[in-house]
């Protein structure tokens, strides 16, 4: 799991690569309802939070805030859903090395953290991605994570797949590069989504 940590982007880049998946989702769906991704830029007078809902069950919630970021994920179909234990209850090492930095995210009834199957972080200071010391079922993805966080590789191509695939239409990589540069949007733009 480590390995595929590699991929996300530092803190400042994610917090940038989640303002354009959010801005790509709004121009594409103007309904709020119907988003996969979305930003709130004021969740809190110092924070600000990403989300992913699919409109399955699964979804994550990044918070950002002045020590760094952690991403709390959930696929509901996970072999580590905590709903496959009677209580239900997280899965061992997913949630207990959560730095003091974040401690609020862990009680934030928003993030419903009850239904966890991933959550990984990093500090400003930190070198890179932080997880748990898990102990993983058998599985290529027994956790989800690979699965939710793929498109937060910063690769705008990524994003084209995914939408094309979503949508059923087809979308110019370059507008999609355009919105991913956080660019100024001109109408041209925007009428090509």
């Amino acid at each position: 799991m480590k390995k595929f940590l590699s991929i996300l982007p530092d803190v400042e880049s994610l917090k940038k690569l989640s303002q354009s998946l959010a801005m790509l989702d709004a121009i594409i769906s103007p309904d709020w309802e119907y988003r996969y991704y979305s930003f709130n830029s004021k969740w809190s007078e110092n924070e600000m939070m990403a989300s992913m809902r699919n409109g399955s069950g699964d979804d994550y919630f990044i918070l950002f805030n002045s020590s760094g970021a952690i991403i709390k994920g959930f696929v509901h179909e996970s072999s580590m859903s905590p709903f496959v234990n009677e209580p239900i209850k997280v899965w061992n090492g997913v949630l207990d090395k959560v730095p003091i930095e974040f401690k609020d995210f862990l009680s934030e009834p928003a993030f419903s953290v009850e239904a966890t199957t991933f959550c990984v972080w990093r500090k400003f200071t930190d070198s890179s991605w932080q997880i748990g010391e898990i102990e993983y079922p058998e599985g290529n993805d027994p956790d989800g994570l690979k699965e939710l966080l793929e498109i937060l590789d910063g690769k705008p191509l990524t994003y084209q797949k995914w939408a094309e695939y979503y949508f059923e239409k087809e979308f110019e990589l370059s507008v999609i590069e355009h919105i991913y540069q956080q660019k100024t949007l001109s109408n041209e733009i925007v009428e090509k989504l």
